[in-house]
């Protein structure tokens, strides 16, 4: 059975606030740098059924790590800090199937 998105790419855009004692993704910029990521991959013609999908997400529980984002199917985790970040991730990972070692998150938990 075909899947209907090829990979599907998750940014955590949750905001505790400034208060909280827990870091949280979207004070990083992970809203924007997201919707760079869904104008990038729409520009390159990446978007679509049987193609990649670029969604928002809630808590992660990583934000320690973060920013966040991973990439089903195969679940792999990110952290990135700017739009050359996320560039090589859609290049590499989501147009090549080559995940970044460089951005990747180990699997240990937080």
């Amino acid at each position: 059975m075909r899947q209907y998105y090829q990979r599907h790419l998750f940014f955590c855009t949750n905001d505790r606030g400034v208060d909280s004692e827990r870091p949280s993704c979207n004070q990083c910029g992970s809203a924007e740098l997201r919707d760079y990521a869904k104008a990038r991959i729409k520009k390159l013609g990446l978007a679509g059924q049987g193609k990649v999908r670029i969604n928002t997400s809630g808590c992660l529980d990583r934000c320690e790590l973060g920013p966040v984002c991973v990439v089903y199917p195969e679940g792999v985790w990110y952290t990135y800090v700017d739009e050359e970040d996320v560039d090589e991730i859609i290049n590499s990972h989501l147009q090549k199937g080559e995940p970044v070692e460089r951005l990747k998150i180990c699997d240990q938990k937080t």
